[in-house]
């Protein structure tokens, strides 16, 4: 169990996607444990194997804030046949990130996960065609609007790919708006990683956006040329992918969503 956790281990939020890839190249190891149970652990939830609770790298008990979200991660472990695959296991992959490394150094990981905000994927437009222009618009607008008449963010948006400086005052009112819980921020930042959005990641946090309308709002410019030009096979294949995760992160923000970042 220690070796298959070290597989996570390492740096706080490693990218989801990566992650995948060096599980698919570690041999699979042999399931080692018969029966998989939630127990109580000093308000909160462990998982047990065989009796014996998951532990991190470092030794450290996996203790999990919402009996739901528990139950989903013991269901990841009994699911496993004769061997075992951490691709198939995100919500574990999450539970260790944030045990492991997200609990003692909340401030730092929204520190990062902010930074996402200077140059969202949500301020850089299309100048044409006209249809993805208001595609763009119709998905990204609202959010946009949102954060300025909500949180009082007001950003600026650019045609095509060149950087552009967004205020200060904008930065630290989307900064504040974010999660304070360990559990919320790591979910936030997968989801943030997956679509390449902190403002669609905050939106769903605070329930402007529900899951299917802010992952539709990540990929305008990806269905649009699929319309245009036909599906990618292998692209449409890693989006598969990367919505397994995606869907992981929006688990684990439901079942621990705090009062602060429940509503606009």
């Amino acid at each position: 169990m220690r070796e298959l956790f070290e597989e996570a281990a390492g740096q706080p939020l490693p990218d989801p996607r990566e992650s995948a890839r060096q599980s698919t190249r570690t041999p699979l190891r042999k399931r080692f444990y018969q029966e998989v149970g939630v127990t109580d652990a000093e308000g909160s939830f462990a998982i047990a194997l065989d009796g014996k609770p998951i532990r991190t790298p470092s030794g450290r008990q996996v203790v999990i804030p919402a009996r739901a979200l528990a139950d989903a991660v013991a269901a990841e472990w009994a699911a496993q046949g004769e061997t075992i695959d951490p691709v198939t296991m995100p919500l574990t992959r999450i539970a260790n990130s944030v045990v492991e490394g997200v609990v003692d150094r909340v401030e730092l990981v929204s520190d990062d996960l902010a930074k996402y905000f200077e140059s969202d994927l949500l301020f850089y437009r299309a100048g044409h065609p006209e249809g993805l222009v208001a595609r763009e618009a119709a998905h990204w607008d609202p959010v946009l609007f949102w954060a300025a008449e909500t949180l009082g963010a007001h950003f600026i948006l650019s045609e095509g790919v060149m950087h552009v400086k967004q205020p200060d005052e904008a930065l630290k009112a989307a900064r504040a708006a974010l999660p304070g819980d360990p559990w919320s921020v790591a979910a936030l930042h997968m989801v943030t990683t997956l679509t390449g959005s902190a403002l669609l990641a905050l939106a769903l946090a605070h329930g402007v956006r529900d899951a299917d309308q802010a992952w539709a709002a990540a990929h305008v410019d990806e269905d649009w040329n699929a319309e245009q030009w036909g599906v990618d096979e292998e692209a449409a294949a890693r989006r598969a992918a990367r919505l397994k995760d995606f869907e992981a992160a929006v688990t684990v923000l439901t079942a621990v969503k705090s009062p602060a970042v429940q509503g606009p």
